[in-house]
């Protein structure tokens, strides 16, 4: 008893100390941007030296989130304490950045030393791969401001030019995302047609050196560009002349599909501008965390499915991130199940800005056609015959011309059965099906067909179960064990006649 009541006291010290230990344990604080700018400047020169590039990836997923929290004085502070003081390098990218005034310098002292650990100066400058990652966050920060777009431009250019000079296979991830920022300093400086020299030759270096990053980087840029300016031919060109990288990440496979999309809906490819836009949509990142990119996808991707005659699924519409952005592509998809042209024309007028800044009015002004087949598919089924000008009246068509020309398309096409009589200015619509003829009847032969066999193979499954034969060769396999038995009692001795049966 003397050991139980020691074992239940040791239990009660034991949970006593875990009860004592839960409140003491903080959650730690996150990393402030100084010290998450350091640590990955490190982890870039881990990569350098041990040449393994997964350091850098881990650096580059958290640019997105760095990047919003990042301003003068975290930049300024991160260059000081990384360089060395007499760097040449250090100079250089801090003349990039802007100089604040005595009191804000005084004040962003006295809070970084109320609240910043002291660290010693560093001993070496970091590698050329951090002074880029470091010029890539600088890039950033002067794209956030309008008054510095030209000191951006003038930096990225300094950026890729040395980029290019270095030809380091370590820097290629970091390089990709160089090319994004150079893209976007020339878009918003208003010279974004004057990048596309630069991209070219930068492409094709790339394809050089076998630099998959940066040549995906590229493609895109490139791509982007000529939808930018309705250049469809040249995309389409460049598309046939090049090869996507298949080690190409995620996001970019995205982006390319999405643009494929694109040109292949201007060129009437519906299906593989439907399969490609698909891939984009599977591809892309989570719609929390890219909501602008899974919005332009799907406005594409609803405009190409009803030029491919599908209705989009109405739950499309209720999806948190889609609900706003789609509200006139609803509207939209309305006119066109409802076959109402004066309702479609209406629509169309209302968000004609939106459509045009989305770069899909020349594809929805397509959507005429099927709002007009829908139209003339209903009044078939309606009426038994209809004279065109009824039909002009109900579709709001120009004249009786060009309703007899497009009930006659959708004749020919199969869209609905029927014919037009010329002389008398009408339609005869086919006679409804009444649920009898040959056809029905095949369905029900087959039908019925299919039944019979159901129940010829459940009969034979009764009939002949599974694994019955496995019962016979237990049966065997017994009658073999009583032969052997039977004749070692024979040899024995231990039988007679009148055991083994008279007749025996």
């Amino acid at each position: 008893m003397a050991d139980v009541e020691m074992k239940a006291a040791d239990k009660a010290k034991d949970e006593a100390k875990k009860d004592e230990k839960k409140p003491e344990e903080a959650p730690k604080p996150p990393p402030s941007p100084v010290d998450e700018i350091k640590s990955n400047i490190a982890l870039i020169e881990r990569a350098v030296s041990t040449l393994e590039p997964r350091f850098t990836y881990r650096v580059l997923r958290t640019l997105t989130a760095l990047r919003k929290r990042i301003d003068a004085t975290v930049l300024r502070t991160a260059i000081e304490q990384v360089y060395p003081k007499d760097a040449a390098e250090k100079e250089t990218l801090l003349s990039w950045l802007p100089e604040g005034s005595a009191a804000e310098q005084s004040m962003e002292v006295d809070s970084s030393a109320a609240t910043a650990k002291p660290s010693a100066p560093a001993s070496s400058a970091p590698p050329p791969e951090g002074e880029i990652y470091l010029r890539l966050l600088i890039l950033h920060y002067l794209l956030t401001n309008p008054a510095t777009y030209s000191k951006a431009l003038a930096l990225a250019n300094e950026t890729a030019e040395k980029m290019q000079a270095l030809n380091r296979r370590s820097m290629d991830p970091i390089a990709a995302k160089v090319w994004f920022a150079v893209e976007r300093a020339y878009e918003l400086a208003g010279e974004l047609a004057d990048a596309r020299p630069l991209f070219l030759a930068a492409q094709r270096t790339a394809s050089l050196r076998h630099d998959d990053e940066s040549q995906a980087s590229l493609i895109n840029r490139l791509l982007r560009n000529y939808l930018h300016y309705n250049l469809y031919d040249q995309a389409d060109k460049l598309v046939s002349k090049t090869t996507f990288p298949e080690s190409a990440s995620n996001p970019q496979f995205a982006r390319y599909h999405y643009f494929l999309g694109r040109i292949k809906a201007v060129q009437l490819n519906y299906s593989e501008a439907h399969h490609n836009l698909q891939q984009a949509i599977r591809r892309a990142p989570q719609p929390r965390t890219a909501p602008g990119f899974y919005q332009a996808v799907h406005k594409i991707f609803i405009v190409v499915e009803l030029l491919m005659g599908e209705i989009p699924e109405r739950s499309l519409f209720r999806h948190p991130v889609l609900e706003k952005a789609l509200i006139a592509y609803f509207d939209i998809v309305k006119a066109v199940r409802t076959g109402s042209l004066s309702q479609f024309q209406s629509t169309l007028s209302k968000h004609a800005a939106q459509f045009e800044a989305d770069k899909t009015y020349t594809l929805i002004v397509r959507l005429r056609q099927n709002v007009i087949k829908t139209g003339i598919r209903r009044l078939s089924l309606s009426y038994s015959r209809i004279s065109l000008r009824d039909i002009c009246l109900k579709l709001h068509l120009d004249s009786e011309e060009d309703a007899e020309y497009i009930v006659g398309k959708a004749i020919r096409d199969g869209v609905i059965e029927g014919r037009v009589v010329h002389e008398k200015g009408w339609m005869e619509c086919g006679g409804q099906k009444d649920g009898y003829g040959p056809e029905v009847s095949d369905v029900f032969a087959r039908r019925i067909g299919f039944c019979l066999q159901l129940h010829n193979e459940s009969i034979k499954a009764m009939r002949y179960p599974l694994n019955a034969h496995r019962k016979e060769l237990a049966a065997a396999e017994g009658a073999r064990e009583r032969e052997k038995e039977l004749a070692k009692d024979i040899q024995a001795g231990d039988l007679d006649d009148s055991d083994m049966g008279g007749d025996f």
